[in-house]
């Protein structure tokens, strides 16, 4: 599998999203992040974005958000029980494998997801984590974990214009749990997750500068 094409399709896609202003549905509001929706063009689910303001700069979310194993996402990251490096593609590709706890009162069983991401930074400081579903010879699906595929998703740290201290961050999820699970139950779940995302994120990150 050429790993390097998908990363760099996903960063395609996800720079793609970012931009686009219209069709998107609000979803949820809350503490002044705004969490929309569209249908997703690459599996019959949702494309979930969410925007809202960090009081930090760019490189402090981002030590926040790095996703490397050892790092501080999953100390504070609900969503986040176990984050590993299965192979190093690049300086900025990696293939890594997440798993995910039970969730929406364990309705929603452990998962597990390979994907390969690539940090991209732009001219303008904003730094980015692009990832999408692979397989790896090395990550069979295994007992006691539901396999779950990531399609383009990630998060976009963004500076804001003459406010050095802040940073615009914008996250996309596209996520097939996969099993079973009642179209309610995960139409719930991601607005409310993400949310909890954010909340959780200032609070790491505020801990992290003072």
């Amino acid at each position: 599998m050429d790993y390097t094409a998908a990363a760099a399709q996903a960063a395609d896609k996800l720079l793609q999203y970012s931009r686009e202003q219209s069709g998107w549905s609000q979803c949820k509001e809350t503490d002044g992040v705004l969490v929309c929706w569209r249908p997703s063009s690459e599996f019959p689910g949702g494309l979930y974005k969410g925007d809202g303001i960090i009081e930090a700069a760019p490189e402090h979310v981002w030590e926040c958000l790095k996703p490397e194993q050892g790092g501080l996402r999953v100390k504070w990251d609900k969503n986040v029980q176990a984050f590993e490096l299965v192979e190093t593609v690049s300086d900025d590709i990696t293939i890594c494998r997440t798993v995910t706890p039970s969730a929406a009162m364990k309705i929603i069983s452990p998962r597990d997801f390979i994907d390969v991401v690539f940090i991209k930074k732009y001219d303008d400081g904003t730094i980015t984590s692009n990832a999408t579903n692979v397989l790896h010879p090395d990550c069979p699906p295994q007992p006691g974990f539901v396999r779950g595929f990531n399609h383009p998703c990630g998060c976009f740290c963004v500076p804001v214009p003459g406010e050095p201290g802040k940073t615009q961050l914008l996250s996309f999820f596209q996520t097939d749990l996969s099993g079973f699970l009642p179209q309610s139950v995960v139409d719930s779940f991601f607005p409310r997750s993400m949310c909890q995302f954010y909340s959780n994120l200032k609070k790491a990150v505020k801990e992290l500068t003072s």
